[in-house]
């Protein structure tokens, strides 16, 4: 009988891996009683499994008596044949199983540029020591991606708030986003006291083409207000916005995560104390919980136990 005779649909698949399973029960068991209470079937059932993988053959499979099952020569061919089958298929789960619990194989992540060279790569050699078999596909992109078409296992996102998705986030660091500018720049162009100054100053922003370049703040006060901003540089590139704000070259807004040095030691001075820092979530995002590879899940607990609520 031709392949694509016996492979005619789905469930035709289904059938015959069924009654190849029978066959060989029945084989290893020596009757249909014994297959039928190991496979927990009715004895009829088994019976009416083995007929039907004979009638699709069209060959008859096994001698029946009222004592005796034995093979036929073809049967005897067909049984090492499935046999091989089985112990192959078992190999193969026994193989995936392994490795759903071994932390192991490629892991591509997508993380942004700042949070990239600021926070994960100080920690990535300790990761790959603890976690040899596991090799690293890592994208740094400030673009946003689509998980599940660019074939991603994690996705990094830093956001307020992220977009309804069918996706997993788990939010795992914290951080405000804050108007900053260089000591040099502040004593060359004044400092802004209020966002609607803000118009008369040399600004860099984070170009995307999604967002309109406006500003948001609220006062300790209650009060909003927004700016329009008119910038001097736009760069969907947040290192070399960060160069040119050093270099004193304009006004940045960006999470705290990525200038924590910078503030700290006063190479960038934080704008608008009378006004509250935008509250940033940085998540983890990934398909699904159910089924979680082992390399996915060792990652996030590693990141969430090396950098959570940092």
């Amino acid at each position: 009988m031709k392949a694509n005779t016996l492979f005619s649909s789905s469930q035709s698949k289904s059938n015959l891996l069924d009654g190849i399973a029978v066959f060989v029960q029945v084989v290893q068991s020596k009757s249909f009683v014994n297959a039928a209470e190991k496979m927990k079937h009715s004895t009829s059932y088994i019976s009416k499994e083995v007929s039907k993988l004979e009638t699709r053959l069209g060959v008859r499979l096994l001698h029946r008596t009222t004592r005796t099952l034995s093979l036929t020569s073809e049967g005897e061919v067909y049984y090492q044949q499935c046999q091989q089958i089985i112990e192959d298929a078992l190999h193969v789960e026994n193989s995936l199983l392994g490795r759903q619990q071994i932390p192991q194989g490629r892991l591509k992540l997508s993380c942004p540029i700042g949070i990239g060279v600021s926070r994960i790569r100080p920690i990535l050699a300790e990761f790959m020591a603890k976690y040899p078999k596991i090799t690293l596909d890592i994208e740094l992109n400030d673009h946003k991606v689509d998980l599940i078409s660019d074939g991603f296992d994690i996705v990094i996102r830093a956001a307020a708030q992220l977009e309804d998705s069918s996706l997993i986030s788990r939010r795992f660091m914290n951080s405000t986003s804050l108007t900053l500018a260089s000591p040099q720049y502040l004593q060359e162009y004044g400092i802004p006291k209020h966002p609607d100054e803000l118009i008369d100053h040399q600004m860099i922003s984070y170009r995307n083409l999604k967002t309109p370049e406006t500003w948001y703040y609220t006062a300790k006060n209650g009060q909003k207000t927004q700016t329009h901003v008119i910038s001097r540089v736009s760069c969907n590139n947040s290192e070399m916005m960060v160069s040119l704000c050093l270099a004193g070259q304009g006004i940045i807004r960006m999470p705290l995560f990525n200038l924590r040095d910078e503030v700290t030691t006063g190479k960038l001075v934080p704008l608008f104390e009378d006004f509250i820092p935008i509250s940033i979530g940085v998540y983890l995002v990934y398909p699904s919980r159910k089924n979680m590879p082992a390399k996915v899940k060792c990652f996030i607990d590693f990141i969430v136990d090396k950098l959570g609520d940092s």
